[in-house]
């Protein structure tokens, strides 16, 4: 299932970015990019421009909901979807994410086997 979707994994944990990296090559056949950091991200969103990022929201150095502020505030990286990928799904209500600007959040740990359709369900404007 070859596709052109790019989607950019911001999150500190390497294990996890190797996850995602793996789960949505080879199910959904997405072209992964991988982002240890905030800082790292914000740059590969504005020169990559991805269909999608999935940002982990607890981040040392700059958390994921700052990480998200920046890239709403930069007209290069504004209009890209940011899905929040967390341990603690009850931060926000679907409610709150609207506001935040999010599409939707997904909880750590999630099923490798289920991310591609969970992504592509979160992209069609359902949370």
């Amino acid at each position: 299932m070859a596709t052109d979707k790019i989607l950019l994994s911001i999150d500190d944990e390497e294990s996890i970015s190797q996850v995602i990296q793996i789960a949505l090559e080879m199910m959904a056949g997405w072209t992964v990019l991988i982002a240890h950091s905030g800082v790292e991200g914000i740059m590969m969103a504005e020169t990559q421009q991805p269909d999608v990022i999935l940002l982990d929201v607890e981040m040392p150095v700059m958390d994921g909901l700052e990480t998200l502020h920046k890239l709403q505030a930069n007209p290069a990286t504004q209009h890209i979807p940011v899905i929040f990928l967390t341990c603690k799904p009850d931060f926000v209500n679907h409610r709150q994410l609207g506001k935040l600007g999010a599409k939707a959040v997904i909880a750590k740990p999630f099923d490798p086997l289920t991310l591609a359709h969970r992504v592509e369900y979160a992209l069609d404007g359902r949370k």
